[in-house]
């Protein structure tokens, strides 16, 4: 693995940790689910940029092929990403 950039110091770092741990495993599960729904709101916002012209449903497609492979879109959703230009 590569050398990682680090940007927050020693003693915000502590207080930060210190914080997950105080976190009940539900308060953890919820942070990950609402950090994940904000990376896919960010992703559609994308592909809604480069692709105005797709339907809501080939875009709500595009991000889902974002996460699994093409195969998977194929045999599942009968949508292939490559035919798009993903």
């Amino acid at each position: 693995m590569g050398s990682k950039v680090n940007d927050t110091s020693p003693e915000i770092q502590k207080i930060q940790l210190a914080g997950y741990r105080r976190m009940s495993p539900q308060q953890k599960l919820k942070q990950v689910s609402e950090l994940t729904k904000t990376t896919q709101q960010l992703a559609l916002a994308r592909i809604r940029k480069q692709y105005p012209t797709l339907s809501e449903r080939e875009q709500r497609l595009m991000l889902a092929s974002l996460w699994l492979d093409r195969e998977i879109m194929i045999r599942v959703f009968h949508w292939d990403p490559e035919a798009v230009g993903h």
